[in-house]
């Protein structure tokens, strides 16, 4: 089956309904089961694998309301003219209550014109008075750079609006353009880290704008959880004081894909009450929801026992066949160089294949340069490109009009996550495939083969918690930096006992007139609001001098190590060398024709108890917690799989203080349940991979966020011990929720390393791409007896579920 330019694939329903104010034809056949079916003949060769399991969901209708009597009547006019005849119900509800003062939260599907809910009171307030002033949030530069060209149009085509035309200020900000924009600008378009760094500890030069804030947008705040949501609470917090200090109290206006609770998270989220519209007016197409198994790689003595082909080179294979039926299509995968190795698979198929389409495929992610970024952004929009593969900077909000599929390539951590990425596809009202790949791992093979874990179930509570010490320091020095805490905002009990500290240690001082930070301090410089270690790494051409990218400071070790292998956007480079106090790593471009992953090694320390339960042979806790990690090696691998060999590094330790889930076995209760002195590191490592790789199951995480370590006699407990751990500073309530999920936690867990097909372990149950020592030593069998030993111990109920954290299983333990 091909797609022509005529065919329902291309037909913009959304707009026809938009207009004439009937819901999109209704249609016979599911387009996306056509292009899942025209698929399955490739599948032996081109491809590999197949859907195990295959949905469709049905299109639904709009429902429209009237215009309200408030919006200013020249924006109205313009709406209606270029096609907006009618509003979306759940537009005017969140747009009235923001109209009228109040906090709203609008929380609704991808592409349901959510932008709309805030243009209304916003445009019609600055039409109205001619000191009020806007400021909109977002989460990533793409989503600012599409609401600012939106927003844009409309302001040029009003009578009345030329002085609001909105101003992008963020890290791409011409320096000699700035200075207007602090003293001119009605509406600023920005992110929280540019708000964090070069807007509120400058408040003084911006006192203008922060006279007339009128509305605060936050986009897609649903982004904003564990300990970044924690860090950006933050700075809402410090945004709300200075405005008040201004004389401002601006209304919040928060836009959100669906999830739950969205009022609460919203309210904790900008610490003020938040109103929540939950139910969506829009339509959409209909939807083929695919989740896709990877074949087998052929039997080698150079790889694993039953080893499946990646997600990443099965997705560049979905990718280049659905392109070939002209399906344009967007890729998501879990890394920078997944996205890049993607690319490069999907041009390589199609040059094979003997199409010319191989030029209209690139790769899109985090730290390409401005100019890169805005053109890939450009092709995709207009069509010039067929496919993208590229990191979740594409998940949100920007409006790419007229895709036809969303493959995913790993389960991305959250409900929430998956059905953002999933609504890329089909955002004007056409029919529309979505793939989830499985990777071969713990996680994902549990949910394609109970897909009601994943697509049955309310995506997640969005969890932050600005409580945290880790990240309520170095805010409150930044807020006293801001400007002097008053006593009020020192006596409040939930900052007292931190400020308590800071004073102890003489970086705040009691004055008269406030608490003000010691001399000499700049938090702002040492605090990174998305929890990793403040500060990027410039990525540069050895030879040329030429600037490819950044990557995080907190990374760097990891990535960009000398002799690492570098993909950008397409080529292959090698780092020749890494100085992180200079903040650069030095590249050279070449094709070793290998890749490289790092290794590396923990040590766990407790420094603290928060709980502690015996039951029978089994201590089950929850503790604070320092981890030392070093990288100390990398692996070069043959695209084959094949590992050609080790080579070590010497790479400067990191420390991190968190919180873990742990417990304890007697040796005796193990050598009675058959798991022997000799067996005891395999099993009990074994065990800790997998119960890592379900973790996610009843926590909301991704696999990244967390750590492990396992030990048959750990120094501080006398025992043989697996900790699971945060991996943040602090915690984010992930070890947290484990332990209060431990039974659902661990029986799922077990559940997948029985039904895998395996005989000695794989990615798919006790294997980790992530293990620090390589998978060595695993027991398959003696994970299994470790975990059924804690099950037998522990008592029949759960310690109880934490407010706030979702989980995907239900409170019954697995669905089978």
């Amino acid at each position: 089956m091909s797609i022509s330019s005529g065919s329902p694939f291309h037909k913009d329903t959304a707009t026809v309904a938009r207009v004439s104010g009937t819901p999109p034809p209704p249609q016979a056949r599911d387009f996306g089961e056509e292009l899942i079916e025209a698929l399955q003949p490739l599948s032996a060769s081109a491809i590999g694998g197949s859907p195990a399991f295959t949905t469709v969901i049905p299109a639904r209708s709009a429902e429209y309301v009237a215009w309200p009597e408030w919006v200013y009547e020249p924006l109205r006019d313009e709406l209606v003219f270029s096609g907006v005849v009618q509003p979306y119900s759940h537009q005017i509800r969140a747009a009235d209550l923001a109209h009228r003062g109040t906090n709203v939260v609008v929380a609704t599907g991808t592409a349901s014109g959510k932008s709309l809910a805030y243009q209304l009171p916003i445009l019609t307030a600055l039409a109205e008075s001619p000191s009020a002033t806007a400021l909109y949030l977002s989460p990533t530069k793409a989503l600012g750079a599409d609401q600012l060209k939106n927003a844009s149009r409309l302001t040029n085509a009003v009578a009345g609006l030329s002085t609001a035309h909105p101003y992008l200020y963020d890290g791409d900000t011409p320096t000699d353009i700035r200075p207007w924009i602090r003293n001119h600008a009605r509406w600023v378009c920005t992110n929280p880290d540019m708000l964090h760094i070069g807007i509120l500890p400058g408040h003084e030069r911006w006192s203008r704008f922060f006279r007339g804030l009128k509305y605060v947008v936050i986009d897609e705040c649903h982004h904003y959880r564990g300990v970044f949501g924690s860090g950006v609470a933050w700075v809402i917090r410090r945004l709300r004081r200075i405005a008040k200090r201004y004389g401002a109290t601006p209304t919040f206006i928060l836009a959100s894909a669906t999830s739950a609770n969205p009022g609460a998270a919203a309210t904790r989220l900008i610490g003020a009450r938040c109103a929540e519209v939950t139910e969506d007016g829009s339509p959409h197409g209909s939807r083929t929801v695919a989740l896709w198994e990877p074949g087998y790689l052929p039997d080698s003595d150079d790889l694993p026992e039953r080893t499946r082909r990646s997600a990443t080179t099965e997705a560049a294979g979905l990718t280049a066949a659905l392109i070939r039926e002209g399906a344009r299509t967007l890729t998501f995968v879990r890394s920078r160089a997944g996205a890049e190795f993607a690319a490069v698979t999907v041009r390589r198929i199609l040059e094979e294949s003997g199409t010319d389409l191989a030029n209209r495929v690139t790769a899109y992610r985090a730290g390409y340069l401005a100019e890169d970024r805005r053109r890939i952004e450009a092709e995709l929009a207009e069509g010039a490109l067929l496919g993208v593969t590229t990191t979740n900077a594409l998940e949100l909000g920007v409006d790419i009009a007229g895709l036809d599929a969303v493959v995913i390539a790993g389960f991305p951590g959250t409900r929430a996550s998956f059905w953002q990425q999933a609504g890329r596809a089909g955002r004007r009202g056409q029919g529309a495939v979505v793939i989830l790949v499985a990777r071969d791992d713990p996680l994902d093979s549990y949910l394609v083969h109970n897909p009601e874990s994943l697509l049955g179930k309310p995506v997640e509570a969005t969890v932050t918690d600005p409580d945290n010490p880790y990240v309520q320091r170095p805010h409150l020095l930044c807020a006293a930096s801001e400007h002097p805490l008053s006593d009020e905002e020192a006596d409040r009990a939930d900052v007292s006992a931190t400020l308590g500290e800071l004073v102890s240690e003489g970086l705040l001082r009691r004055r008269p007139h406030g608490w003000f930070i010691a001399p000499g301090l700049n938090p702002h410089e040492e605090v990174s609001i998305r929890g990793g270690t403040a500060g990027q790494i410039a990525i540069a051409e050895s030879t040329t001098g030429e600037l490819l990218g950044t990557v995080d400071a907190g990374r760097a070790p990891s990535t960009v190590h000398p002799g690492a292998v570098h993909l950008h956007q397409g080529d292959t480079y090698v780092v020749e060398e890494l100085e992180l106090q200079e903040g650069l790593a030095l590249v050279r471009r070449d094709d070793p024709g290998w890749s490289t992953t790092s290794r590396s090694v923990s040590d766990i320390r407790i420094t603290g108890i928060r709980t502690r339960a015996v039951y029978g042979d089994i201590t089950l806790g929850l503790a604070d917690v320092e981890v030392t990690s070093q990288v100390v090696s990398y692996l070069r691998r043959l695209p084959s799989g094949e590992i050609l060999d080790t080579v070590e590094l010497d790479m400067p330790p990191s420390t991190l203080h968190t919180v873990a889930v742990m417990w304890t076995i007697s040796p005796e209760r193990l050598d009675a349940e058959m798991v022997s002195e000799p067996d005891m590191p395999g099993s009990l490592h074994a065990a800790e991979h997998a119960a890592i790789g379900l973790l996610p199951l009843v926590a909301t995480a991704d696999r990244g966020d967390i750590g492990g370590v396992s030990t048959a006699l750990h120094a501080d407990t006398g025992l043989p011990t697996i900790f699971i751990y945060d991996g943040h500073p602090g915690g984010a309530g992930i070890a947290e929720r484990g332990h209060s999920a431990i039974r659902q936690w661990l029986t799922a867990t077990v559940d997948v390393i029985e039904r895998c097909s395996c005989s000695t372990g794989c990615p798919a149950c006790v294997q980790s791409p992530k293990c620090g020592n390589g998978n060595d030593p695993l027991d398959k069998a003696g994970a299994v007896r470790v975990l059924r030993t804690v099950l037998t111990d522990l008592p029949e109920e759960d310690t109880g579920l934490l407010n706030g954290h979702e989980p995907l299983l239900d409170q019954h333990g697995p669905t089978r």
